[in-house]
């Protein structure tokens, strides 16, 4: 990923519709809590719970109008899955907590 991409942030397919905007912030207003448990699970290694927050992560991203963090969620929860060495998952882990500091409601 480019330092470009780092910074861009990243707003859902649905910033701008009436009825789900709301829905979007709330989501939003979420992730630091969501971000924090995922560092909090690979901090302890606890492979499992990880998995089950990038489950979570992967589904309401792509309910909320973020496909692309939904990619990036399935990777982790892969990893996770599959036994991947702990380095592989701390790097798509990491790659996952930047799209999500990214994200925003509403539109670009």
């Amino acid at each position: 990923m480019t330092i470009a991409n780092q910074q861009r942030l990243i707003y859902s397919d649905f910033g701008d519709d009436e009825d789900l905007g709301e829905l979007v912030e709330m989501f939003i207003s979420e992730i630091p809590d969501r971000v924090q448990s995922m560092m909090e699970a690979a901090e302890a290694s606890d492979w499992d719970q990880l998995c089950r927050i990038a489950h979570q992560m992967k589904g309401a991203a792509g309910s909320y109008g973020f496909g692309e963090v939904t990619n990036v969620a399935a990777v982790v929860e892969s990893a996770c899955r599959e036994g991947a060495s702990a380095e592989t998952i701390q790097r798509s882990l990491q790659e996952l907590v930047s799209m999500c500091l990214r994200m925003r409601a509403g539109v670009a």
